[in-house]
């Protein structure tokens, strides 16, 4: 299992438009093969910050997916990532 988490760093006056424009790439993730979550969310404290978190079943699913992400357009509007993947050996349920 894999999660993938981190922050992208965007201008904050684009960054509504920049999460409007990731709908599809989420959609797609989400029907992807292995994704068992994707979300990019916006953080309520920083208006240029887009909170990143995947969870997939393996880097096979991830490595697959990785083709179908955001556009070079939507590349460009990135003005700096911190995104990690963590493989997950042991899971603990919490509710």
């Amino acid at each position: 299992m894999l999660i993938v988490a981190g922050h992208l760093a965007v201008d904050p006056g684009r960054r509504d438009a920049y999460l409007a424009g990731c709908v599809s790439v989420i959609e797609q993730a989400r029907d992807a093969p292995g994704c068992l979550g994707f979300s990019l969310t916006a953080d309520l404290l920083d208006p240029g910050r887009i909170v990143v978190f995947e969870h997939w079943e393996s880097r096979e699913a991830v490595e697959a997916f990785r083709g179908s992400g955001t556009s070079d357009e939507q590349n460009a509007e990135i003005l700096a990532a911190d995104v990690a993947e963590y493989e997950i050996a042991g899971v603990r349920d919490l509710t």
